[in-house]
């Protein structure tokens, strides 16, 4: 039987958009979601899975599960509404001071993200967001901010969500409206490098605060592998998983790697990089690296293929693999293979932030909800990685994507359900809001209470 190590952390991950509701209260200020959805007449954040009124509620039931860590967000806008004020919002720092608080007399180790796909709209307005260098300051304010008030209470930190999402949606993941932008892909590159930079100044920032805690980097990791055994299929898939794994390479490695210099010349890309900045890259690298795992992709030099959707990138069909029921390529195997490459590339502890599938939950007429299809999809995707960590990988622990419904990003709907925890909410925001437990809730229970020994 494949142990786990004693200090391994099993729990599960939300994002503050998704989860909290409560938009427009205590100060809060807009984010560009609220933008989004508000012109497409989708669903609203508001009210969410009301985690902001509820925490106590779902946090115990976190705990029922037995739960070691929680990742959260923190939503940016509730401590500088706008995202450029010199002085926080005192009453967003209360609120997750309280959730820390509470998780910590359950034993549950918070686990935050600076930034998840939670810019300030304020910034898009003012700078159009990463875009503009000055942005990078604001950060840096933030993070300061929050270091400080929360020392002690938060031991793994987050800088930016899936970093490379802004370069595949640079609104989602920096706040940039391409449209008023001469060249929106070279920008979102420049974008890049603020993020980049500003992440570097939070790790410097944190050590300097509270030398106890840890911070990472997150990824949203798609493997790539060749469609075929072409050569040229194969030299797709080595080039489109090296620009994934672009963002680690910085973080962990600390400078721009020679095939991305390569690709910046060949788009005739200019970034402006300040006197300082390689160095700022190469003296404050991550303590460890996140990431995300859904799914894998294909690779192929020629278009042919059927298509099928994915995380914010859609991929030629792999025959090979099942689908979800929103068409994302359900691969376990690849998060053994994603983590010993990892591995051996950095040689740092690895954590798994995220990691679920997306499906209709149906309830029956006694309120039970038997998701044995989730159970499956964990089940498989934690005993891949139990080898991996057999293989020698260095793995700090495993958190399902979410352990409550939320409302999907990719889609804002409530309906593509994720968690253990079942909520009474239609894509509308319809209904009570009450939470139940799907069969899942006590097989991830027993999986916490054994570690990961009964599967």
């Amino acid at each position: 039987m494949l142990e786990l190590p004693k200090t391994f952390v099993l729990g599960a991950a939300t994002a503050a958009y998704q989860v909290e509701g409560s938009s427009k209260v205590d100060g809060k200020g807009r984010v560009l979601w609220d933008e989004f959805l508000e012109k497409q007449g989708r669903f609203s954040p508001d009210p969410a899975s009301d985690f902001y009124n509820r925490y106590e509620e779902d946090i115990k039931l976190l705990a029922e599960m037995g739960f070691k860590a929680f990742r959260l967000s923190i939503h940016w806008s509730r401590i500088f509404p706008k995202g450029y004020e010199a002085e926080p919002n005192e009453a967003g720092l209360a609120f997750y001071e309280k959730v820390f608080k509470t998780l910590k007399s359950y034993n549950i180790e918070p686990v935050v993200t600076l930034s998840h796909y939670e810019t300030p709209y304020g910034l898009t307005e003012r700078y159009n967001g990463w875009v503009d260098r000055a942005v990078v300051g604001h950060f840096e304010h933030y993070a300061k901010t929050v270091f400080n008030r929360y020392k002690g209470l938060v031991k793994y930190w987050m800088t930016f969500n899936e970093i490379n999402i802004i370069n595949i949606s640079p609104f989602t993941g920096g706040g940039i409206i391409s449209d008023k932008l001469e060249n929106p892909t070279e920008a979102s590159y420049q974008a890049l490098h603020h993020q980049l930079i500003a992440s570097s100044l939070a790790t410097k920032a944190l050590r300097e605060i509270d030398a106890d805690a840890q911070i990472g980097c997150m990824l949203a990791r798609m493997k790539h592998y060749p469609y075929t055994c072409n050569p040229e299929d194969v030299l797709k898939a080595m080039q489109e998983d090296q620009m994934n794994l672009l963002y680690t390479d910085v973080h962990a490695l600390g400078e721009y790697p020679n095939y991305y210099k390569q690709f910046l010349k060949e788009n005739d890309f200019s970034l402006n990089i300040e006197d300082g900045d390689l160095e700022t890259l190469k003296a404050y690298t991550v303590d460890y690296i996140s990431f995300s795992y859904y799914m894998s992709l294909l690779s192929a030099n020629s278009e042919e293929g059927e298509v099928t959707e994915g995380n914010l990138m859609n991929s030629l069909k792999n025959p090979y693999l099942e689908a979800s029921d929103w068409g994302w390529q359900i691969d376990p195997i690849g998060l053994r293979i994603v983590l010993n490459e990892f591995w051996d590339r950095y040689h740092k502890p690895l954590f798994i932030v995220e990691n679920g599938l997306g499906a209709k939950d149906v309830v029956d007429e006694d309120g039970s909800i038997h998701d044995t299809y989730r159970i499956d999809y964990l089940q498989k995707h934690i005993q891949e990685m139990k080898k991996a960590v057999q293989d020698g990988v260095d793995l700090i622990g495993y958190l399902a994507w979410g352990p409550i419904d939320l409302v999907s990003m990719s889609t804002s709907e409530m309906s593509k359900r994720y968690g253990f925890i079942y909520v009474d909410k239609d894509d509308d925001g319809n209904g009570t809001g009450n939470r139940s437990k799907k069969d899942s809730f006590e097989w991830y229970k027993e999986v916490i209470s054994t570690n990961g020994a009964q599967l």
